[in-house]
């Protein structure tokens, strides 16, 4: 299959990288231009969005949501007619209000990828239209082998899960970089603070995947009775770091609700 991007900007990009590892049989499209300058990196081509879409069987829809009527109503009468597959990962925007916007049914995946899919690390929810049968989804899936975790969801739940893992890495990279800070300021050259965030973000995270214990227990068994972990970590409480956390999906979630009306 070949597959198609219209738009690489971040998200586009990474789900462009990842997929190259399967097959550079990828046509990629932007405003910008900067797809041309990735095109040459993955060895892939460079065409405009009519071509992509003339030409590919599977199309990234890698625009913002407020741009995504625009771009389909321009592609409309080449994409009833060829019907391919179109993926989308506009935040807020669901299966049916693409639909709609289009005039008629297409084969439709919607995914909601974050940045780390371009090192094979990703968390992508997804779900489809009635369109696309299990074959088709198992095979889309086996081709974004690379890009990481995909985890079929129901698409009510999308805004959260978007507020969560989509928007997730800028929280978390926010938070390395904080603490990074912290051990520079107490004297740690900064490029090896920013390496040991880095690194005990991800045994941290590896630790969650693969132990049965909860997050409050494995914190506990970092911190002994009076030592200096117990003492950060009030330092933390201090600030209402669980407040903050919480409050910046809240905020993200009510905003992916604004961009799908």
């Amino acid at each position: 299959m070949k597959y198609g991007f219209i738009g690489c900007g971040n998200m586009g990009s990474a789900l462009a990288q990842a997929l190259a590892k399967k097959t550079t049989d990828i046509l990629l499209s932007d405003r910008s231009g900067k797809g041309q300058i990735l095109a040459k990196e993955l060895g892939c081509q460079y065409a405009d969005p009519a071509t992509v879409a003339a030409e590919c069987d599977r199309i990234f829809l890698g625009v913002k949501p407020q741009g995504m009527e625009s771009v389909l109503g321009s592609l409309k009468d080449i994409l009833l007619l060829r019907k391919p597959v179109l993926i989308s990962m506009a935040a807020g925007l669901k299966l049916e209000r693409i639909e709609q916007m289009l005039g008629f049914s297409l084969p439709l995946i919607r995914i909601m990828p974050n940045t780390p899919v371009a090192v094979g690390c990703g968390m992508t929810p997804y779900c489809h239209n009635t369109l696309i049968d299990d074959e088709l989804m198992a095979d889309f899936l086996e081709d974004m082998t690379f890009a990481g975790s995909f985890d079929a969801l129901n698409e009510e739940l999308f805004d959260v899960a978007t507020a969560l893992s989509g928007s997730g890495p800028a929280y978390m990279y926010l938070f390395a970089e904080a603490l990074a800070d912290g051990a520079a300021e107490c004297g740690l050259p900064k490029d090896k603070a920013l390496l040991y965030a880095a690194n005990t973000m991800l045994g941290a995270a590896r630790m969650m995947q693969t132990s049965p214990k909860t997050p409050d227990e494995l914190k506990d068994a970092v911190c002994s009775p009076g030592g200096s972990t117990i003492r950060g970590v009030e330092a933390l409480e201090n600030h209402e770091i669980r407040k903050a956390a919480t409050d910046c999906v809240v905020a993200a979630y009510q905003r992916n609700i604004e961009l799908g009306k």
